[in-house]
């Protein structure tokens, strides 16, 4: 028997069970991640690239494995960069739960995906909001993507540091947000949504961030404070999610700084 059928007789994991990348590893080991083992091939084995993940994995007690190159045909990721960790499924945390954990030391900012369904979308929105220093990001369980290994990937580790809540209802955890004291602030293209730089965002706030596409559905807009529009120069109507949810979690950073 050949090795590329001995490799095919291999059990493939969850690929929502997988890291992959050498950054989104090393940072998932760094956040505590439970990592089970992790994946290197050989010929990268005294890569100065992968110094620090290796050290990383020995301080914490990873297992490390040397592989051929063919063992990474298995996986259908072309950015692993010749390492892969097995995981545990990602740990999601309750809406209360969030609510308990958010820092006392500033105003609460929380981010509320309205059915974001492409991963990469969700991934970069993660990285940004861990940046920006969110406390939580809640997301519907149902008709939007969750934590998998290319959100991993493009949230470049940001998943080992950002709880994120899952929710059942995302109008109905809107209202559990404001019934905590939250503002909620929903992104929004119509003209009668305030321009972004001119509304009061040092408050206790969670930001509501649409689907592509459709935006907010009507049932989270009529629960939303207030709607916020981000001024468009071009003949483009609207941006790309993560990209819109950027631009306002700093805007709330700035405001926030300069208070």
């Amino acid at each position: 028997m050949d090795a590329r059928r001995r490799l095919n007789r291999r059990t493939v994991p969850e690929l929502d069970d997988i890291v992959y990348g050498i950054h989104a590893v090393t940072e998932a080991l760094g956040g505590g991640e439970p990592l089970r083992r992790i994946h290197v091939a050989d010929e990268r084995r005294r890569d100065p690239a992968l110094r620090a993940l290796l050290a990383a994995a020995a301080q914490a007690g990873v297992a490390v494995r040397f592989e051929s190159r063919g063992f990474f045909a298995q996986f259908p990721y072309k950015a692993h960069q010749s390492v892969v960790a097995y995981t545990t499924p990602f740990a999601y945390v309750t809406l209360e739960e969030a609510l308990e954990r958010r820092r006392a030391v500033e105003p609460a900012l929380f981010v509320v995906l309205d059915h974001v369904t492409d991963p990469h979308n969700l991934g970069a929105i993660v990285r940004t909001a861990e940046a920006a220093g969110a406390d939580a990001l809640v997301l519907p369980e149902r008709r939007s993507a969750g934590v998998n290994a290319t959100v991993r990937k493009a949230a470049a580790g940001a998943t080992a540091y950002v709880p994120i809540a899952r929710v059942a209802n995302v109008a109905q955890s809107v209202r559990r947000l404001k019934g905590a004291g939250l503002w909620v602030a929903g992104a929004d293209t119509s003209p009668r949504a305030e321009q972004y730089d001119r509304a009061n965002l040092r408050v206790d706030l969670a930001l509501v961030i649409g689907a592509e596409g459709g935006g907010i559905s009507p049932v989270v807009r009529k629960e939303c404070d207030l709607l916020l529009r981000i001024p468009m120069a071009g003949k483009v109507a609207s941006l790309n999610a993560s990209v819109a949810a950027a631009v306002l979690l700093f805007e709330v950073r700035r405001q926030r700084e300069m208070s």
